[in-house]
Parts: C-alpha cells; structure tokens; sequence
C-alpha cells in the first residue's frame, strides 16, 4: 500500500466518522480528498465520491429504517425524481470543464457549511394531507438531484426542508427519509457519469468501504460528544475547504495534497474538543467550549 492510499483510506475513516457524528454534512469533503490526496483528475473525483455518498447514506438509513423513521412513498416520490435529475446532471457533466464543476462543488461546499453552522432547526411541517404536492415534489428533487449529479454533493441541507414543509415529515423522520433519497440519487449520477468516466474500482469501493466503517464507528459515539459543538467547529473548517478549492480554481493553480491532509488533525482536534466540552459536574469547560455552547444556544 502507497503512502498516498494509506492517508487516503485514513481520511476516508475521518470523514466516515464525521458522518456518524454528524448524521450527515461530512461527505462533502469527499471529492476534496479523492482530488488533492488520491490525485484523481476531478469528474472522476466527483463520480467515485456518488459511490461513497450513495453508500454511505444507505448505510446510515438502516437505523431510522428500523425505528420506522422513514416515510417510504414520499422518500421514493421524491427519489425518484431526484434520481432523474441527477442522471441528467451526470450527462451533463461531461459537457462542462473540470474547473467549471469544482468551482461549482466549492460553492456546495460553502452553501454546506453554512447550513451547518446555523445548526439544524426544527421546520414546521406541512399541514398533512391525503395528496402530496406531487408537481412540487418531482420538481424539488428534479432540481436537487441536477445539483447532486453535476458536483457529487449529497444536498441533504436541500433535501430535509423539502421533505418536511412538502411531505409534512416531521424532522426526525424527514431526515431518515432524505438519506434514502440522497443514497438514490448519489446513485443515479454515478450512472450518468459512468458513460464518459473511467473509475478506479478498486480505489472507490476501498474509500467507500473505510468511509461505512467510520461511519459504523462514529455512530457508536454519536451520544458522547456535544453534537452542536462539533458540527459547528467543523462546518467552520468546512468553509475553510471550500474557500481553498474556490481560490484554487479561480487562481487556475493546482493544490498541493498536503493542504488536505491537514483534515486529519482538523477532524482529530474538533472531535477531541467536542468530547471535552460535553464537561461534567467536576469539570469546568474552557472559555472557547463556554463561547461555542453560547453560541449554539444563543442559534437555538
């Protein structure tokens, strides 16, 4: 195994973890460490990181799928549609430059990041009713599902809001069903880009794989940290990928690998952060946990 591989594989664990922790957000980092650490040219990037996010969010369903958290008709209603788009988004793809999709996925990215700081707030649901909005829906996840298939971003920041003020999921169950769509949709553009792109087979199914037992592994933790914490501090660092890969492309240079590396320590030190501002009875937070609890609930 390459040094580059193992660091890749080791990132890929990170990111998983993330995604355990986080219950989602964390897979956007995937086509930043497949292009400046693996080296992949970028749709092929973007492709193998539909694999992981398709995977992973199916992964990450099966708990809400087994605490009945998952609104089956409205998720395939909504997946199919995304699934439709981002097919045509895949196509597409390969009519666009490199740059053009990075710059675009650099966006994401910073649109991500955003949603995570602000925190994930209760939308009031819909009045239910016998009937969806179905025009709406296939529209929505038409929309959505473009935008996944072009950069290879899950959008799941899109996708809860849609499900809960369309579908009158409430949020719990809004955000089991957006994983199922976000898993089929992931698919969907892999197969859209699959006509123009070559992919590494073995690379892909090696990250995805290290990405569902980091998954595994920051699920089993996900009550033991401060949840806001974390997912502040790291969508912080999220902004901070984003506006590097933005920089990069409008600079037209090419990053060095190492500037992603630095994920590693980044995801380390933020779930070690997260960990030791949860406290105790015995303990007192430092100023920075105290500033990042304020700032969470002042969100709230």
């Amino acid at each position: 195994m390459t040094g580059s591989l193992a660091l890749t594989l080791g990132l890929a664990v990170l990111i998983g973890i993330s995604l355990g922790l986080l219950g989602g957000g964390g897979s956007i980092l995937a086509v930043p460490l497949l292009v400046y650490v693996a080296d992949l040219p970028a749709k092929e990037a973007i492709a193998t990181s539909l694999l992981v996010v398709g995977v992973t969010s199916a992964v990450g369903a099966l708990p809400y799928a087994r605490a009945g958290r998952i609104r089956w008709r409205t998720g395939l209603i909504f997946g199919v549609a995304g699934m439709t788009g981002a097919y045509v988004g895949g196509r597409l793809a390969a009519f666009v430059p490199a740059a053009v999709l990075l710059t675009g996925f650099a966006l994401m990215m910073l649109a991500t990041a955003a949603a995570m700081i602000r925190g994930r707030r209760d939308v009031p649901a819909a009045p239910t009713s016998p009937e969806l909005p179905l025009l709406r829906v296939v529209l929505d996840g038409t929309v959505v599902g473009l935008v996944t298939g072009l950069v290879g971003a899950g959008g799941g920041f899109l996708v809860v809001p849609a499900l809960a003020l369309l579908g009158g999921l409430p949020m719990p169950v809004a955000v089991g069903t957006s994983l199922v769509v976000i898993a089929m949709k992931s698919i969907a553009g892999l197969a859209g880009y699959l006509p123009s792109v070559s992919i590494d087979w073995s690379l892909a199914a090696a990250v995805t794989t290290a990405a569902v037992v980091g998954s595994l592994v920051g699920g089993r933790f996900a009550g033991r940290v401060a949840e806001a914490v974390l997912r502040t501090a790291f969508g912080w660092f999220v902004v901070v990928m984003g506006v590097f890969v933005l920089v990069q492309q409008l600079a037209g240079g090419r990053a060095a690998g190492i500037a992603v590396a630095g994920l590693a320590g980044t995801i380390v030190a933020v779930g070690a952060l997260a960990a030791g501002c949860r406290g105790g009875r015995r303990w007192t937070p430092p100023p920075v946990c105290r500033a990042l609890h304020a700032a969470a609930a002042a969100r709230g």
